[in-house]
Parts: structure tokens; sequence; C-alpha cells
């Protein structure tokens, strides 16, 4: 049997699990390492693959929420004065347990207009005093020249000053996926491209789910003493599997980010933009060798590969060239993409960048436990307060009190910041590589550089990027990769960093996972087209000039004049129409 049988047959059981965890990203992975480290029987299912959701698609920040303070004090909010305290708390929390996926991050917000300093500069000292002993340094005002040599991309004519702070940075895809390994350790059965497709239920109450592999299509009953919704923006779709008449507690907006060259960011400082034209904040901060701007956010309806729309990147487009004395156009964005957050519904108001994002819990009369709303940084405490509901609520077997506090993620154990070094010493690979795979695997990196000798896959999936061939024979063996997407995009970040590049690499990517999966000729082939699609229409849509003509558009962003510094409104949608209409 397969690795991959082997789980859903644990899953198949004939002994009730005490908790069915539904979804697969933060939240979900959260309770489930929650539950199972307090002793529970603890199965977790994810309909795509762990963090495909919203969960692989935030900013990388570690934070409590600069812009959730400045409402908690305007406006005299408290539930967002606690959101931004319970997340600087849970911020260092994070940094302790997953020392190799998350690191302190310095960012500067510069400040073009006198009056601005004195305000954002208490904002900020204000953001360091409910840190507290957590905090990660202190903010200090910049004159201009320092916040020009941290950040030498900035406009620099009429900047007054800078004010600089600090919070963290994170891979938000590879801390899913070791949230959700970590759970296995600790006990629980965990899969992925498995759906919930409906509810069990005895006496009224439900008992379990009915469960569909979405890779064979076969399905089953998981039987449980509770089941915790944590699906996301989907967690109505689930609550109306319990009671089709259910009034929504969600709604969705979406966020898009863009990849540009790392000319647009400093390699070790971010920005941030304090107030666009609509009241938001937009940030740019390098990641993985590139610059990453973001985030949008508009309503929008809920899907499973949600699309970063023309409009949106000429709004993030049109702000950088604001800011930047850089030419910015659609011919600079080498990926873009978008993510959906699930906010807690107010019928007030029709603005979703006002709405909380603080969580939610929520007992229906059958019993279904749902979690919802909340941000990656508080995942931690939101899994708790799940768990401890559960505990309160259900006839669950023996629980302790919550441990997650004191439990490292996998890649953790004996980390060092330098260790990165003895990789190169051992195994002879450039720093772009050994710094790479010190980042995202921890302790773990030579575990895969002993993949790449023994079966001499130490090949770069694409030039010029430090991910390497053994990244995906490893993946399949030791994280749980299935499809060719779950290594493009999550368990390296290639798909989301270049998509061009991840175009190219995905023949290889299929070639070496039927290799270590036993896939058939029909299998690969739906993989091929399947990644095919996803990459150029869905995932990580690309606006570049070159994109278009490789798949055999003749003409670019830049041809028709389009790659210009301030980018009008609807110019991209009505492009983006014409290019449709072109296409027949």
């Amino acid at each position: 049997m397969s690795r991959r049988g082997e789980r859903l047959a644990a899953l198949g059981r004939g002994e009730p699990f005490d908790l069915l965890v539904v979804g697969g990203g933060a939240t979900g992975g959260g309770v489930a390492l929650d539950a199972a480290s307090r002793g529970l029987a603890v199965a977790l299912v994810e309909q795509n693959d762990f963090a495909e959701g919203t969960s692989g698609r935030s900013t990388k920040l570690v934070h409590g929420g600069v812009r959730y303070l400045e409402r908690a004090v305007t406006r005299l909010d408290r539930g967002q004065y606690h959101l931004v305290r319970d997340a600087l708390g849970e911020r260092a929390v994070l940094l302790r347990l997953a020392p190799h996926l998350c690191r302190p991050f310095p960012l500067v917000t510069p400040l073009y207009r006198w009056h601005q300093v004195p305000y954002v500069w208490a904002g900020l000292k204000l953001y360091d005093a409910l840190a507290g002993a957590a905090g990660l340094g202190s903010s200090r005002l910049l004159g201009a020249g320092e916040a020009r040599r941290r950040l030498p991309a900035l406009k620099g004519p009429g900047l007054k000053a800078g004010v600089l702070y600090h919070d963290g940075q994170f891979n938000d895809a590879r801390l899913a996926v070791a949230l959700a390994l970590t759970a296995r350790e600790q006990g629980a059965v965990v899969a992925n491209h498995v759906a919930a497709v409906g509810l069990l239920k005895r006496d009224g109450r439900v008992a379990g789910a009915r469960l569909r592999d979405r890779l064979t299509g076969r399905e089953w009953d998981l039987a449980a003493r509770a089941v915790v919704n944590a699906t996301g923006p989907f967690a109505d779709g689930l609550r109306r599997l319990d009671d089709p008449g259910v009034r929504p507690m969600l709604r969705a907006s979406s966020g898009i980010h863009l990849v540009l060259d790392g000319r647009f960011a400093s390699p070790d400082t971010g920005l941030l933009i304090p107030e666009t034209e609509d009241g938001r904040v937009l940030f740019v901060l390098p990641w993985e060798g590139h610059a990453l701007v973001g985030t949008t956010d508009e309503p929008a309806e809920v899907s499973e590969h949600p699309r970063a729309e023309a409009e949106e990147v000429a709004y993030l487009l049109r702000h950088l060239g604001r800011y930047f004395g850089l030419t910015v156009g659609p011919g600079d964005v080498k990926a873009a993409w978008s993510g959906l957050r699930p906010l807690v519904s107010d019928p007030k108001t029709a603005d979703t960048a006002r709405l909380s994002r603080d969580h939610v819990l929520e007992e229906s009369p059958s019993g279904l436990l749902t979690i919802a709303g909340g941000k990656w940084t508080t995942y931690r405490k939101m899994a708790q307060d799940a768990v401890d509901r559960a505990v309160a609520r259900f006839p669950l077997g023996p629980a302790g009190p919550c441990r997650t506090e004191a439990i490292s993620l996998v890649g953790a154990a004996g980390y060092q910041p330098a260790g990165w070094r003895a990789l190169i010493a051992a195994h002879g690979v450039s720093e772009a590589v050994a710094q790479h795979l010190h980042r995202a695997y921890g302790s773990r990196a030579p575990a895969v550089l002993a993949v790449a000798a023994a079966e001499g896959l130490g090949a770069p999936l694409a030039p010029g990027h430090p991910y390497l061939e053994a990244e995906v024979v490893y993946g399949a063996r030791c994280e749980l990769a299935e499809r060719v997407l779950d290594v493009l995009a999550r368990r390296t970040p290639l798909a989301l960093v270049d998509t061009a590049a991840a175009r190219s690499a995905a023949p290889r990517v299929g070639e070496l996972l039927a290799g270590e999966l036993g896939w058939d000729g029909p299998r690969r082939a739906s993989e091929a087209r399947e990644a095919a699609l996803r990459l150029d229409q869905g995932l990580a849509h690309g606006f570049a000039g070159q994109h278009f003509a490789e798949v055999g558009i003749g003409i670019g962003m830049e041809a028709i004049g389009l790659a210009e510094q301030h980018v009008e409104y609807h110019g991209l949608g009505l492009l983006r129409q014409q290019m449709l209409e072109q296409l027949g």
C-alpha cells in the first residue's frame, strides 16, 4: 500500500475519532496540533493542499497589525485593541517555535508631510509599548537621508522623514505544512486532497463526515465525536451542509499580491505605505530575492482559485509609482496572485477593510463547531480557544491542557541562524542554495541534501532560483506533496515568485513525482494539464509582456504603451478584455 493509501486507510478506521478537523490552513493545522498534543484522537482533512487557499497567499508578515491599532485608538475600539495586543504576544511565540521559518524584520514608513511625523511616530511607539517584553526592537525616527539609505528606491523629493519599526516575516505555506507534519508527529492522522462532502448525524447531532478522495473520487464515512469547521472562506459552505437555511457569517475579501524584481525592495528592510487614496495600507517587502507588493482589500466571491484581476494589479502599480523613483509598469510583474480573507460579517458596512480580523467561535444546534475570522499570527490562540470549547462541550476522550506554546514545529530542533554555513562545508552547495534550504527546512535541510546526493537530484528546478530537484522527491516522501503544484507553490514558492520559471519546471516536477508516487500515463497527463491551466490562468497569472508572447498573443503590455509609471485604473481591465476578444 502507498504512503497515501496508508493515511486514507487510517481515516477509515471503525473506532470514532475524538475530533475531525476540516480545513488544512493555519487554523485547521493549529487545531489539529493542539488537540493531538492533548492526547485526543484527531483527524485532519483538507480538500486541496495544505495552505493552498488563504493561508498560503498572505503578505508573509507575522505582525500585530499597525492599522488595527490605529482603528483601536481613533475609534476607541476595544476589540481591535485586544486583537493587536494578543497578536503581538503570539508573534513572539511563533518566532520562537519556528525560528527557521520566521524572523524579526525591520520596516520603514516614509513620510512626505511634516504633520504625519508625530502622528505616525507616536502610533508606532504605542505599538512597541503593547508588545512589552515581547517586542522585537524600539521604533525610532529616521531622517530623510537615512530612510533613503535603507530604501534606495524611494523618491527623494519631498521626503521629510521615516519611522523605523519592527515586525516579523515568515514563510506561510511552509509553516502550514510544518503544522500538519507536527500534528502528525503528535498522533493526528492528516490528509490533503480529501474533501468533506457531507455531515453524518446521529439523533440530530453531528457525528462525523462523508469524505471524498479528490484524487480518485472514492468516498467513505468517518465517525467523530466532534467536528471542527476550520475551512476559512469556505466555512459557510460547510455550515450549509449542516443546515441549508443557515444565515451566512462570513464575507470574503480579496487580497492580491504582486512579485517584482528585487530592485524594487531593499534586501533587509520592508516598506509600509501608510495610506493609499482609499485609506488602505500597502507593503513592499523583500521576499525570496524579489519584491513582494500587497495587498488590496475588495469584496469578493468565494472560489477555490481566486484570480488577481487586472484592475487590482493597476491599483498596486499606481501606488508604487507614487513612492518609487523607478518606473513601475505591468512588464515588471513576474507573478500575481490572490487570496481570500474570511471576515466575520457586519451587515451595517460594505467596506471589508473596516471589518475586524478577530476570530469567532460558533456552535450550531446540531453541534458543528465553526471557527472563523482571525489572522495567521494568532492561529495558535485561535486553535487553543477552539479545542478548549470542544473539550468543554463534547464527550471527547481525556484531554490535558494546551501545550502548543512549548511545542516547536518540525525543523526547529537544533536550528542555528548561521547553520547554512555548515551545509556549504558538508555538501558543497552554493550560498544561495544553502540559505534557502536552511530557512525552508531548518534542521531537516541535510535530509534534503542527502536525497540530492544519493539520487543525483542536486540540479536547480529553474535557472536563477535556488530550489532543487531533490525537494520534489523529499516533498513527496516526507511532506505529503501529491501534485505538481503542491511542490511548485507550497513546498517551494517558485510559482508565486516567477510564473514563467514555474511553467518551465512543471514537466520535470511531474516526471519526478510520477516516479516517486507511481503515476500511470493518464495521471501524468492529467497533472500536466492541471498545472499548465493553473499557472496560466489561476494560481499566479502573469501580467508581464513575455507571458503573453509565450502563449501566442502577438502583443505585449509595453508594445501598446501601458508600461508607464502611472497606470489608469481601468486601463489594464480594458486591455484584458481586448485580449480575451482576440483569443476568441
